[in-house]
């Protein structure tokens, strides 16, 4: 009540950063005309000047709305895009080492452009921290532009990359680095473990801009980074165990609570195991390591479920990060859980590892001099944010008011009924010729559909962990007219799908380089296409997000949401659920059974309540009948 007449008086925190912020975003308007007559090269050396002044002690700080005026228009030159009032508000809360919140489609990629070149004037070095390999990779070509055009470095690092220690040392000896977040920290504890400063890649951690800052410092901020050594275990007592789980009966043997995900032995379970182990009491202190490896089996065995969790690929069972979608090579899950997991799937059995430099991303990221972050939905975790690392969150408002619709969920008794009302929502968008992205919260479900979509004849493209090296090409078409994409989180976050097609996307993936000649000329045919088609696609409704289930985390499902109505755009969202979802038999579907059984519901139809299902999450409007 306190907070709420102090917000009448003086306004909300939010409102107070604005009402500071604008005067300076005017005053880089008002030098916008003194720069649009340069020459390039006269341009270029404002940024050697800027330079000079930080060497002789000057403040970056005070040369704040220059540098900007300098970098928007730099913008404006090399990539054909000026930065919006908003964007530079939102540069200026990122500088001073704070967390934007932006909604989708308002532009942070461009927006982290003007803290970064600011930063970089200091001869430090600024990172630039992204979720994935396809954005870093995206992102560095994409603003490398720029920051070449004004006289800056630009290094990226992602996995899979094959670096050697030299060319590593010189993608962070770069003004501007983009770099993904397990790459960095992995480079740091690398880096500890050498004896010779000479050997170091990195440089220091001076100025981070983290990308989807709530997946990195909230969903992943406790995730250990481990580089592991070999403790010679082997692999026989694992596949004895497997046989011997395999053998086992739920309920019967075990019970599994799939609200606290946990797994438990029963009376007959342990004596199955005694009598197969050839052990007389198996819970003696002296089994207390086989006690132990029997949990993990069962575990590996009825938590962890292939196409889910994890993935097999290569003779290796590869873990499917469950926030992102994506596959994190070089993970493994410890205590002899993973090493269950490779004995459930007969693939090659890696012996346990020993511990030789860990760190999490929350103790990493807080060694910065200075960290600021950006994201589409961080106020949910503002609390957390600002008591762990000092992190204000600054809402930034939307260039052009969003309009996307925001229906109601529909809950579903079954899966089944689930997913025909799914082939129906697809059907109906597809003949008006409406692009539908259909989300998924696990490769399993997003194969599932696609087999489904196949069966009706309906052309569809499926990016999940196991597509990803197609991921441009698919990205690039999503929006298109009538396209059907379905996807794992991997279309959820950072992922920018234009109305008509992503002309830039499109003319790369047909000429393969960007510096040809040919390049220009097969972009500005595509744009050209994609621009006559994108007014296509706003008459038919806008791209439609379909979640075909609700993530344990909100924000998550607000990712997905936001994938529409991007700059002002129309677009619609919605999520179809089932009792039988896992997140809906952790959290009260008996209760929702037995009320639509006493409603007396026919196969098939739906409840859509805001009891059930909640009101849209993130405060878009909706056509919910509630």
């Amino acid at each position: 009540m306190i907070e709420s007449v102090i917000a009448k008086v003086i306004g909300t925190k939010h409102e107070r950063s604005m009402k500071r912020l604008r005067p300076v975003a005017q005053r880089i308007n008002e030098l916008e005309s003194s720069l649009t007559n340069l020459t390039d090269d006269e341009l270029r050396s404002r940024v050697a000047e800027f330079r000079r002044r930080c060497d002789k002690g000057e403040s970056t700080k005070s040369m704040l709305p220059e540098a900007f005026a300098v970098c928007r228009e730099g913008g404006r030159r090399a990539l054909g895009m000026r930065h919006y009032d908003v964007q530079l508000v939102g540069g200026m809360v990122l500088f001073e080492g704070s967390i934007a919140e932006m909604k989708t489609g308002e532009g942070k990629t461009l927006t982290a452009t003007l803290p970064l070149f600011l930063a970089a004037l200091e001869g430090k070095g600024a990172h630039l921290v992204t979720v994935n390999d396809y954005l870093a990779r995206r992102d560095a070509a994409w603003m490398g532009k720029l920051y070449g055009f004004l006289g800056l470095s630009t290094g990226v690092v992602y996995p899979d990359q094959s670096l050697t220690d030299t060319a590593r040392r010189a993608a962070y000896a770069c003004d501007i680095t983009y770099v993904t977040n397990n790459e960095i920290g992995f480079d740091y504890l690398r880096d500890n473990m050498k004896r010779d400063v000479a050997g170091l890649v990195q440089r220091g951690l001076h100025f981070a801009i983290v990308d989807e800052v709530d997946s990195i410092l909230i969903d992943e901020a406790r995730t250990p980074l481990i580089i592991s050594g070999d403790a010679g275990e082997a692999a026989e007592l694992y596949l004895r165990l497997n046989t011997v789980v395999g053998l086992l009966k739920r309920d019967r043997d075990y019970i599994v609570d799939e609200e606290h995900r946990s797994v438990s032995l029963l009376d007959a379970g342990v004596e199955a195991i005694e009598e197969q182990m050839s052990v007389s009491n198996l819970y003696d202190a002296a089994n207390i390591e086989l006690v132990h490896h029997v949990n993990k089996a069962l575990e590996a065995h009825t938590l962890y479920k292939r196409d889910e969790k994890y993935v097999v690929q290569d003779d290796k069972v590869v873990i499917v990060d469950e926030f992102t979608g994506r596959l994190m090579h070089g993970r493994r899950w410890s205590d002899g859980l993973h090493q269950s997991i490779e004995a459930k799937e007969g693939v090659s059995i890696k012996s346990e590892s020993v511990t030789m430099a860990t760190i999490t991303f929350q103790n990493f990221f807080r060694m910065y001099s200075k960290l600021a972050g950006m994201t589409g939905t961080a106020q949910t975790e503002e609390e957390e944010l600002k008591k762990t690392y000092g992190l204000d969150v600054i809402a930034i408002p939307t260039n052009r008011k969003t309009i996307r619709t925001d229906h109601g969920d529909l809950v579903y008794r079954t899966e089944p009924e689930k997913f025909n009302a799914i082939i129906e929502q697809i059907e109906a968008c597809h003949k008006k010729q409406q692009p539908v992205l259909v989300g998924t919260v696990s490769v399993d479900k997003s194969e599932v559909i696609s087999k489904i979509l196949t069966k009706n004849g309906i052309a569809h493209e499926v990016l999940n962990a196991k597509q990803h090296s197609r991921e441009a090409t698919i990205i690039a078409q999503a929006g298109r007219k009538g396209a059907v994409t379905i996807s794992t989180n991997m279309a959820g976050r950072g992922t920018d799908i234009l109305l008509g097609g992503n002309a830039e996307l499109m003319a790369k993936l047909e000429v393969g380089d960007d510096a040809s000649p040919e390049f220009e000329a097969a972009h500005e045919r595509f744009k050209v296409a994609c621009k006559a088609e994108r007014e296509e696609v706003l008459k038919s409704g806008g791209l439609f997000i379909l979640g075909t289930e609700r993530h344990e985390s909100r924000r998550i499902d607000n990712q997905l949401r936001g994938r529409a109505g991007r700059q002002g755009d129309v677009g619609e969202s919605r999520f179809m659920i089932s009792l039988e979802d896992e997140l809906m038999k952790r959290f009260g579907a008996d209760r929702i059974q037995g009320l639509m059984a006493r409603l007396g519901m026919e196969e098939g139809m739906p409840i859509e309540s805001g009891m059930v299902s909640g009101s849209p999450s993130d405060g878009q409007s909706s056509s919910s009948s509630n």
